[in-house]
Order: structure tokens, then sequence, then C-alpha cells
């Protein structure tokens, strides 16, 4: 039974491992598919396919992104597949992204450096100069540098929304991120909505509410959820017609517990989520 992963990051964005690396870990563990998923943005995706060319590999690679948007004041990613990575209008877009991303995080290094503590761009960077930072890069050097042992204790001190040190990604809603995964890509999906700390009726909510606005599919499978978990997803997905996916959210050693393809060790997303995506979008 060939298997996917649907959620993968390289190091254009939070993940350890280069998309050439990714590739190659890929299909040493014999998966059909990977979808490169970084953070805001596409930039991974054409190196992946050199890979694959160049080393005349069978693996299938979905060029996507993960989008972080905000509904109802809650930090909400949205997952899009087959995106037009080189459509310069895209790019355009995501460069403004970046950029306000980048003034957010040269503030909170300015509020760390205040307290005494060495947080520089160069540390965050880690020789990857165009790395899309997130707060996970900042707490691998709250770790590097000895302040924090893990990164929940980093997340839950430094970096959560009401900490000191915490500013906020500059807004994108949720409706405007399915809307441009709409535009450049063929399908949207609602990364992980277990992990947004709300009941399931405010989930299914959301969820009913996005389907109105385009939304494709629902994420049931990923690291973080077990067979009960999976299956109330899928019942929600069911209900509102959507489309199902999968993936680890793989991002090497800044998630050392998580392997790609089989994330924690139990994860088995089957091929066939892909050929209903591929049905859905009218791809061979």
């Amino acid at each position: 039974m060939k298997l996917i992963d649907m959620h993968v990051h390289t190091t254009t964005s939070d993940g350890s491992f280069t998309p050439s690396e990714v590739c190659r870990l890929a299909v040493k563990k014999d998966l059909a598919a990977i979808a490169i998923t970084d953070h805001d943005t596409v930039d991974g995706i054409a190196e992946a396919f050199t890979y694959v060319k160049k080393t005349a590999s069978p693996l299938e690679v979905i060029p996507g992104i993960e989008l972080s948007s905000i509904y109802n004041g809650t930090e909400i990613h949205i997952l899009g597949f087959y995106m037009d990575y080189t459509n310069p209008e895209l790019n355009k877009r995501l460069d403004e992204v970046k950029l306000a991303r980048l003034n957010r995080n040269l503030a909170m290094c300015s509020l760390f450096q205040k307290d005494g503590i060495d947080m520089t761009m160069e540390k965050l960077q880690a020789g990857h100069p165009d790395t899309v930072i997130t707060r996970a890069h900042f707490a691998r050097v709250l770790m590097e540098e000895g302040i924090c042992k893990t990164k929940d204790q980093a997340f839950q001190k430094y970096l959560n929304p009401n900490c000191k040190y915490y500013i906020p990604v500059p807004d994108m809603s949720s409706e405007e991120a399915i809307e441009l995964i709409a535009a450049y890509g063929k399908a949207s999906f609602i990364a992980h909505p277990l992990l947004y700390h709300m009941s399931d009726s405010k989930i299914e909510e959301m969820i009913a509410y996005f389907a109105t606005k385009g939304l494709t599919g629902v994420e049931i499978y990923h690291s973080t959820t077990n067979s009960y978990d999976s299956s109330k997803l899928r019942r929600i997905a069911a209900k509102y017609n959507l489309l199902t996916s999968g993936g680890s959210d793989f991002h090497g050693v800044i998630k050392p517990d998580i392997s790609i393809g089989s994330g924690r060790g139990d994860l088995r997303v089957t091929l066939q989520h892909l050929t209903n995506l591929k049905e859905y979008c009218g791809i061979k």
C-alpha cells in the first residue's frame, strides 16, 4: 500500500532539511508523494522538482503552502495544494507577507535584546537567509542559548500570546487565505483543526463557515491526532462535502519526534486521498 505525506516543511520556512533532503528522505521511506507546504512561501518547490527530475525519482511532489491566518482572533493555518508557484502576482503577495513578518521579527528581537537576551536575525536564520522565520525559530535560539530546556517551555514563557516578547504576525484573514489559494492554486484545506484549542462544536462551526467561503477539505490525519480524532474530523468533513487529507507536519530536528510519512510512528495516509484531490482538481 502506497503512502503519502501532504504536510511537509523545509528550510525555506521553519524546517531543518532542504527541499532536496526532504525529497531524499521521502524516497527512502518509499512514499508515493509529498506536498511541500512551507509557511507563507513557495520558495522551496522549484528545488524539490529539480531534485526529482535529476534523480529520476518516482516521488511525486505537490506544490503547496501553509498560510497563517486569523479567524475570530485565533491563528488558523490553511494548506494550499497545487499552487501556481511561479506566478508573479502570487509571489508579490507572499513577499508582502514576508516583509510584514520580517518587521515583526526584528521588533521581537529588539524586545529580547532590551532584556539582555542576544536574539538576532543571524541566529534565527541559522545560515539560511531566505528562511521564513516563525516562532519555532525563536524557540530554537532560546534552547541553544540555554535559556529554555524545551520548545514547549520557550513558547509558554516567551512566545505565546500575552507573553512579554510576543508580537502577532500582521493579520491575513482566513477568508483571504482561502481566496488567495483559490486564485493561485487548486485546493484549500484547514490544517490540524484540533490544535486551535476549540470545543468540538466550535471546530465544526468554523469548518462549516469555511466551507461556505470555498474551503476544499480538512486535514484529518496529523501527527497529533489519534484514530478517534480522525474519525471525528472525517464525519465533519463528510457532513459538509469536504475532501480529506493528512500529513506529518514534518520539520526535521525542530520536531525530532516526528518522521516524514509516519509522524510519531503510526501515521498512515493512503494514496487514495491524493487520488480524490486530483479528481476534484481535474488533474490526471
